[in-house]
């Protein structure tokens, strides 16, 4: 039990860390760390759990990013509220396919992630960016879209939300980054709610992912000066680590 808690703990250090470094990203690896790291034998528990666990880790960083005052707020709860209703949907549905067959899914939505993250967009956009009619439109389907897959994957979706919000609000990725960590709150939140309701949320490495996460958040946001050039880098090289993970769990699957 205790390695078990050991094993949560390092997992959560390490999803919060990129959380708090990359805005999204992290969250998809928490499925596979709670399964073949902590030992949660079942995917829909593992996804439950890990939605709380990814929520906590999202607020954490948020607030870390808000107090930093990186979070452009209207745009952010805009995107985040039209995709609570979708996060919500997408758990209903998630809960009902058979966990073999999810976690196959999962593995193709974290390539997905991958090949996202080696096409990550340049840093651009507008600092003093404001909400208007326009960029409300663009916002809004965007985040039904997304919080449909955060719900159904239990994955906070940060690694959609950041070129979204940058596409559709015209926003720095420094904003972005801040201001996908309200959706992924929100998603995440409403995901958890859906899991721990049926009862598929394992809550002491919930707790102890959470403590790591928030551990996590603070590190990233001590040395994220550090990585200010280099987050393109950083972002490449996960995106193999996910790829390597998601094989893995086509292989773990199929043997």
């Amino acid at each position: 039990m205790v390695s078990a808690d050991l094993a949560a703990i390092a997992s959560g250090v390490g999803v919060g860390l990129l959380l708090g470094l990359l805005g999204g990203g992290g969250s998809i690896l928490a499925v596979p760390l709670l399964l073949y790291v902590v030992g949660i034998t079942d995917p829909h528990v593992a996804i439950g759990t890990a939605a709380v666990a990814v929520t906590a880790s999202a607020i954490a960083n948020l607030l870390l990013h808000a107090r930093a005052g990186t979070v452009k707020w209207p745009c952010a709860m805009t995107y985040a509220a039209s995709g609570v209703a979708g996060a919500f949907a997408g758990a209903a549905l998630g809960q009902a396919v058979d966990g073999h067959k999810l976690l196959l899914a999962f593995a193709v939505a974290m390539l997905g992630v991958a090949i996202s993250m080696f096409r990550r967009p340049e840093d651009a956009g507008d600092p003093n960016v404001h909400i208007n009619a326009a960029i409300a439109v663009r916002l809004v389907p965007t985040g039904l879209l997304t919080g449909l897959a955060s719900g159904f994957f239990g994955i906070g979706g940060g690694f959609l939300i950041v070129p979204g919000l940058m596409s559709a609000a015209g926003m720095t990725i420094l904003n972005a980054v801040g201001s996908s960590l309200v959706a992924v709150s929100l998603f995440g939140a409403s995901t958890a709610a859906s899991y721990a309701w049926a009862g598929l949320v394992d809550w002491r490495p919930a707790l102890f992912f959470i403590a790591g996460g928030v551990a996590g958040g603070l590190i990233a946001r001590s040395v994220s000066h550090s990585f200010v050039n280099r987050k393109k880098q950083l972002s490449q090289i996960f995106a193999g680590v996910i790829t390597l993970a998601a094989l893995y769990i086509v292989f773990k699957s199929i043997s």
